[in-house]
């Protein structure tokens, strides 16, 4: 049986929105750490999903950039967008120094070739005063409210089970949503009372 427990102490809603402004307006801060603070604030990704994040997980186009979190690239609006391109075409470290070929990671670890570590990227989400499980948490609260389950999880990269699980805890019921939205549209036979 699948237990996911909720926010115990979730984070407040101006406690997230300032800090997610600071990394995107503080430029003392690197590009790759607040693209991760941003995508497990705004996108409720974890540590672990980010990791494995490669360069081709990144569209950049004329007008747009888009980012494969699940199944449906999702467009990653501005300013949010302006640390994505920059990280995907500039990265640094270890594992990109020396290498024959270039790392296929939007974060590289340590050896070439491979990716960085959830805990290393946990550790740098720290540095920057972002708890992961918390910031997770309520990142995902508000848009289990919102969305239907199906939808949560193809966009986010999360299991559907997961996505129900979110949902029950936050009181957005979406069982039955179908079945009304398929009631309000469905045509009155001759016969059926007005």
């Amino acid at each position: 049986m699948l237990l996911i427990a909720g926010p115990t102490q979730p984070l407040d809603d101006e406690h997230r929105w300032n800090t997610a402004r600071r990394l995107l307006h503080d430029d003392a801060l690197k590009p790759e750490d607040g693209l991760t603070g941003l995508l497990l604030l705004l996108y409720a990704q974890a540590p672990s999903a980010i990791h494995r994040l490669t360069t081709e997980d990144v569209e950049v186009g004329a007008r747009e950039v888009r980012l494969h979190l699940g199944n449906a690239p999702v467009h990653l609006p501005e300013p949010v967008a302006q640390p994505a391109p920059t990280v995907a075409a500039n990265r640094k470290g270890h594992a990109t120094i020396g290498a024959l070929m270039p790392s296929p990671w939007l974060f590289p670890g340590c050896q070439p070739g491979r990716l960085i570590s959830t805990t290393q990227l946990a550790q740098r989400l720290n540095n920057l005063d972002i708890r992961p499980n918390q910031a997770r948490s309520t990142a995902l609260f508000q848009p289990a409210t919102e969305i239907p389950a199906a939808i949560l999880a193809r966009t986010l990269g999360i299991h559907t089970d997961v996505a129900v699980a979110w949902q029950c805890l936050s009181a957005g019921d979406w069982a039955n949503h179908a079945a009304e939205v398929s009631h309000r549209y469905s045509p009155r036979r001759p016969h059926d009372a007005p």
